[in-house]
């Protein structure tokens, strides 16, 4: 089957799983940890994008995280590719380190916040890394310490879950830990890992016998952890944009015609955006090219920079700065009429 598309934007809140290869460690000792956790704050305080909770376990780890700026893809390319680099030189290896992508989750902030810092933060206590609750207070490896203040992490958003609890820090954390003492006795929770329209007025499948008039196949959307309304919002967003992929694709809409729309809202030669080069002209029309290529056709920057000769991360500023030039300029890609 193919791979679903992610589903993010701007204020999404998302619980990140990431796997090692075949279950192998991840982290082998704490300096392996440190420096996951180094890159992570780095990136995380660059992007703005604001952490509620972590855990790093020895072949996995947890963020529930909250898309700022930047998109979320890039955010977790930019921290677990530079860290899996990083790891095999330090432990001579090469190949893989994580198991396929990341798993991302899109979550309904409420009632779902808290649930997931708790679920999130229990994991070194099940898996039992930690003995008890006393020693996950200290335990420097997960969020939890820094919501105790034992440990400081500048970029884990520590007052927005505390002021969930209380306004004083003491009591707030008093309150939060109680909170997290309450989650022990409930174990592993299967229903905190996706599946959003399942909850609800009969689930998935009632909901698309309304929609469509006949029954569904599949049972829920491992993407999704909310309730119907909020599911089918986030299904509809990205069904649209798959469509208007689509509708692209039948009307012959590929680079080359992208490429030609660009020319003339810019007044350049469609070849002078794929020629080497930097002359500081042709940066806004190579913008928007890559604006579009990336976010209406779907093309990833990883293969658009292998066709315009740049790396990765240029074609990712690209793609931003081409969205503000169209959203300034009123341009649009179906602008362009084919004879």
């Amino acid at each position: 089957m193919p791979r679903q598309a992610r589903l993010d934007a701007a204020g999404a809140l998302q619980h990140i799983i990431i796997r090692g290869i075949e279950r192998q460690k991840i982290f082998r000792d704490d300096d392996d940890r440190a420096a996951l956790l180094n890159r992570l704050g780095r990136v995380l305080t660059e992007s703005g994008t604001p952490c509620y909770a972590w855990a790093l376990m020895p072949n996995h780890a947890h963020f529930l995280l909250e898309t700022g700026r930047v998109s979320l893809a890039t955010v977790m390319r930019r921290v677990l590719t530079g860290y899996a680099v990083t790891f095999n030189l330090r432990h001579r290896r090469h190949g893989s380190l994580f198991q396929n992508r990341y798993k991302s989750i899109l979550c309904e902030r409420e009632p779902y916040l808290l649930e997931l810092v708790r679920y999130i933060h229990l994991n070194p206590l099940r898996a039992q890394t930690v003995r008890d609750l006393d020693e996950l207070d200290r335990y420097p490896y997960a969020g939890h310490s820094a919501l105790m203040g034992k440990r400081v992490y500048d970029w884990q958003a520590v007052d927005e879950v505390l002021t969930r609890f209380a306004r004083r820090a003491g009591a707030a954390r008093e309150k939060y830990r109680a909170f997290v003492a309450d989650g022990i006795a409930r174990g592993r929770r299967p229903d905190l890992v996706g599946g959003g329209l399942i909850r609800s007025l009969g689930g998935w499948a009632a909901v698309q016998e309304l929609r469509q008039g006949e029954p569904l196949r599949v049972k829920g959307d491992e993407r999704i952890l909310g309730e119907s309304g909020f599911a089918l919002h986030a299904l509809a967003m990205a069904e649209e944009q798959l469509k208007r992929r689509e509708q692209l694709r039948r009307r012959g809409v590929d680079l080359s015609r992208v490429a030609r729309r660009v020319a003339d809202a810019f007044g350049v030669e469609p070849d002078s955006l794929f020629g080497p080069g930097k002359l500081r002209r042709m940066v806004p029309a190579r913008s928007v090219f890559c604006y579009w290529a990336v976010r209406e056709l779907g093309h990833s920057a990883t293969t658009l920079a292998r066709e315009l000769g740049l790396t990765q991360p240029a074609v990712s500023i690209a793609v931003r700065r081409g969205e503000r030039i169209v959203r300034e300029r009123g341009l649009q890609l179906e602008g362009e009429q084919e004879n």
